[in-house]
């Protein structure tokens, strides 16, 4: 069937995406990411204006998403046990009280303290809602589904960055997070209005299973996004600090035009990767997000700027959902969440590395070296895919 325009109509009997539950998840993942997107290029500011340096900077951001990483398989444990909706709507709850406190913060050790608790609501909500999407698509949609679902973080990172950091130039910090927090109550709202998968559990199974942090059939591809997203870290804590320094304009624009072509991108990455498989999506969006790399470390202008910004979004838009489908694709249908919970582990692992790594590179050597490093990890990730498909990691 042909989708129109907007939100496609589809016909009794048929396997339709858009059900009212999938409705309500794409809305909660809209909010959430929206709230989360507003503080992601804010939080580097409100570090230095709690008297931090780029090393702290690195390190307010890089614990947040190691405390994802370490709360993840638990959550992907959960879900199988404790149910769905219950570990998103407290992941979700977590998330909102945390963001709330962010403004009171009168030093960067309060900061750091509730970015830790942040990351736990992070990693339960996002683990959570990737499970509920993939309960929700059908089976043999899922890549086009999984596309749709995307855009809905997509469209937070459109508004989200340039929205924080406008309001961060008209109110105050406080507030700032005070408005964040309340996108996460919205989510939380929308959440609770979903009727959830009822998971079936296997006490025999699940005690086999209580040291089982990690789904082996999503290694591959968790593995290589781990080396495209630590170009992550160094765009989202340092890249509005290394424009400030070149004196370029336009670093909302980047965002908005990052985020738009991620949008694109979906539109076709999605029914391509369910019809052509991963091997026709990785290595030209890889390619496409090393040339943005390249760009943003010699970035003369706002206009080169711009052009990594497209080439970034094309990229990371069109590799992220076909890694994502394909960590899902063979898991067992009790392992989907743990899958999930696999794939985000190295994802949020990967830009914990990158805030880190990044401040202190930055720190030594300047801020263009971190994309010539985050360039070379993207390599890293081309050729780790290579050889995985001459020679499967995972049998």
């Amino acid at each position: 069937m042909e989708h129109q325009s907007g939100v496609p109509q589809q016909k009794p009997g048929t396997e339709k995406i858009w059900s009212k539950d999938f409705k309500l998840i794409f809305l909660a993942n809209f909010f959430i990411f929206l709230g989360f997107q507003m503080t992601l290029p804010t939080i580097p500011l409100f570090v230095e204006h709690l008297g931090g340096n780029d090393q702290l900077i690195g390190f307010v951001v890089g614990i947040f998403t190691f405390s994802a990483l370490l709360v993840r398989p638990f959550a992907g444990r959960m879900l199988e046990t404790k149910g769905r909706g219950f570990i998103y709507l407290t992941g979700l709850a977590i998330f909102v009280l945390s963001v709330g406190t962010f403004g009171f913060a009168m030093g960067i050790t309060f900061l750091f303290l509730m970015r830790v608790v942040q990351g736990v609501g992070w990693g339960f909500s996002t683990t959570a809602s990737g499970t509920i999407a993939t309960d929700l698509i059908p089976e043999r949609r899922r890549g086009e589904g999984m596309g749709y679902f995307g855009l809905s973080g997509n469209i937070a990172l459109a508004f989200g960055p340039t929205l924080g950091l406008a309001l961060a130039e008209v109110i105050t910090f406080k507030q700032l997070f005070l408005f964040s927090a309340l996108l996460g109550l919205t989510a939380f709202l929308s959440a609770s209005r979903i009727t959830y998968k009822q998971v079936e559990k296997s006490e025999k199974e699940l005690e086999r299973r209580k040291w089982d942090v990690y789904e082996k059939t999503a290694l591959q591809p968790s593995l290589l996004l781990l080396f495209i997203t630590i170009t992550f870290g160094g765009i989202a804590s340092f890249l509005p600090l290394y424009t400030a320094q070149k004196g370029i304009s336009g670093i909302h624009w980047y965002f908005f035009i990052f985020a738009i072509t991620l949008m694109l991108s979906r539109s076709f990455a999605g029914k391509l990767y369910d019809k052509k498989g991963h091997g026709a999506i990785f290595i030209p969006g890889a390619v496409l997000i090393m040339a943005a790399m390249i760009l943003l470390a010699w970035l003369p202008g706002s206009l080169v700027m711009f052009i990594a910004a497209g080439l970034y979004g094309f990229g990371f838009g069109s590799v992220q959902p076909a890694l994502q489908a394909w960590a899902v694709k063979d898991a067992p249908m009790n392992r989907k969440g743990m899958a999930n919970a696999t794939f985000f582990s190295f994802f949020d692992l990967g830009v914990g590395i990158g805030a880190m790594a990044f401040g202190q590179i930055g720190h030594m050597f300047g801020y263009g070296s971190i994309y010539i490093a985050s360039a070379l990890s993207v390599s890293v990730s081309i050729l780790l895919y290579m050889y995985m498909v001459k020679k499967p990691l995972v049998n």
